[in-house]
């Protein structure tokens, strides 16, 4: 039987890389006590240079008018759900008190 996959947390990864790239661990260090080996590690570390710069990057204007334009569509259709609704409620009061 093959031997069962480990697979770890997100945050897991993210703290193991950290201490590697800040110095707090040597490498070798990190594989010993995790038991990972290096090619896991270095993905790890590659991933989070990658994306680590996406943590700062705000929102640009046109996907913050994006942003905008289906709140207000959400807005619209909740209005007109609401008189929808009222409207039920009436033809419902209406048709009991005289059925």
């Amino acid at each position: 039987m093959g031997k069962k996959r480990r697979s770890f947390t997100a945050e897991f990864k993210f703290q193991v890389a950290l201490e590697y790239l800040t110095g707090q661990k040597r490498r070798v260090d990190l594989l010993r006590e995790h038991q990972l080996n290096d090619s896991t590690l270095e993905r790890w570390v590659q991933q989070l240079k990658e994306r680590g710069p996406q943590v700062f990057a705000g929102e640009d204007q046109s996907s913050l008018a994006e942003r905008d334009r289906k709140v207000a569509e959400l807005e619209r259709i909740i209005g007109r759900l609401t008189v929808e609704l009222e409207a039920s409620k009436k033809v419902s009061n209406w048709l009991d008190s005289h059925g």
